[in-house]
């Protein structure tokens, strides 16, 4: 298998683990992803959102909304620009999110144990760095 082969193929089953992963969950991918944002980046505007998740304002703001009605996400003033909303995560909302994360953990754990073999899980495990360094490496390097 030449070298294009591999990341095509890898691409594509990185891909089709993510979706299968992501069935899990019990909330939109969107709202998930701006959760997470929030949690790992602190306070980002609507604006700011869309670009980190690469749509469009339109995308982000109907995510936002949707979180906000849950009480997962607040908002304030923005300091500097009061036509702006910051928005951070609510206590709620890293509560929700800690039990996304979790359930897609358990459900990757059993299709591991009913999948694999030992010997299996140990290669697994190896190629899990490997994946961290792919993941490492930035395109615009």
């Amino acid at each position: 298998m030449n070298d294009d082969a591999l990341a095509e193929d890898l691409r594509q089953v990185i891909g089709e683990l993510v979706r299968t992963v992501r069935a899990a969950d019990t909330m939109p991918a969107g709202e998930a992803a701006i959760l997470g944002h929030l949690a790992r980046g602190g306070a980002h505007t609507t604006a700011d959102l869309a670009q980190l998740r690469g749509v469009t304002h339109q995308a982000a703001s109907k995510s936002v909304k949707e979180l906000l009605g849950k009480g997962l996400v607040g908002s304030e003033s923005h300091p500097s620009d009061g036509r702006k909303l910051l928005l951070r995560i609510t206590d709620s909302g890293r509560a929700h999110l800690e039990r996304e994360r979790a359930q897609r953990a358990r459900w990757l754990n059993t299709a591991i144990t009913d999948t694999l073999d030992p010997e299996e899980r140990r290669q697994l495990r190896q190629c899990v760095a490997l994946l961290g360094r792919l993941a490492a490496h930035s395109p615009h390097q």
